[in-house]
């Protein structure tokens, strides 16, 4: 087996088939190494410029499900096709970037390779997209759908006074403020802004004059 077959074997274990072809062909023609980690909690991808000899890296994090994955690599390649034209003398995620991303997501925005849901928030999305897919909620929710969830829930689906574990420890769930839920942590009385798409374990109801 060469290379670009080797390429298009591990690839099939993380993005859609019709994608793969694509991706594959850019791994020749960018000439960046992709490289799989662990959950990053800070960030589902990143880009590395060339530097002492090597070449091009974008590492994923191993635990997106196809769809999440296969944007988050071509919102990286975006960033080497950018830096490939302009270096450093941009904004990571200005205009320059923002039409990278758009050119190399085209290919992509059809059903074949994504479900019908998340092709039209894409386009919303790719209207104007901003530095972090989970910075958007109707993308977020769109690609959650397709995550293996394993008993997770999702702060939204909670009712509010309602306890919950995150990161091992305890917050109470308060009401919705614009776009987040203002919540509380059990222990320190502190307050903190929420994405309804937090990832939560659910533990019981209760609300926040008992903890007074």
């Amino acid at each position: 087996m060469n290379q670009p077959e080797r390429n298009k074997a591990i690839l099939k274990k993380y993005i859609p088939e019709h994608a793969i072809d694509k991706i594959a062909d850019w791994i020749y023609v960018f000439d960046f190494k992709l490289k799989i980690r662990k959950s990053r909690s800070s960030k589902l991808g990143d880009y590395r410029a060339p530097a002492e000899g090597m070449n091009h890296r974008i590492t994923i994090n191993h635990d997106l499900n196809q769809y999440a994955f296969l944007i988050t690599l071509v919102h990286e390649i975006a960033h080497l096709s950018a830096f490939n034209k302009y270096k450093n003398h941009v904004k990571p995620h200005g205009n320059e970037w923002k039409k990278e991303f758009k050119i190399l997501m085209s290919p992509f925005l059809q059903t074949p390779v994504f479900p019908e849901d998340v092709i039209s928030v894409l386009k919303q999305y790719l209207r104007n997209p901003a530095a972090s897919s989970c910075s958007d909620i109707n993308l977020m929710r769109a690609l959650k759908k397709y995550d293996v969830h394993n008993g997770i829930t999702l702060l939204e689906e909670i009712p509010v006074q309602t306890v919950f574990k995150y990161r091992k420890r305890n917050f109470t769930k308060g009401e919705k403020i614009r776009k987040r839920f203002l919540c509380r942590e059990t222990i320190t009385n502190r307050e903190y802004l929420f994405n309804p798409l937090t990832e939560v374990e659910h533990i019981q109801k209760e609300t926040f004059l008992q903890s007074i």
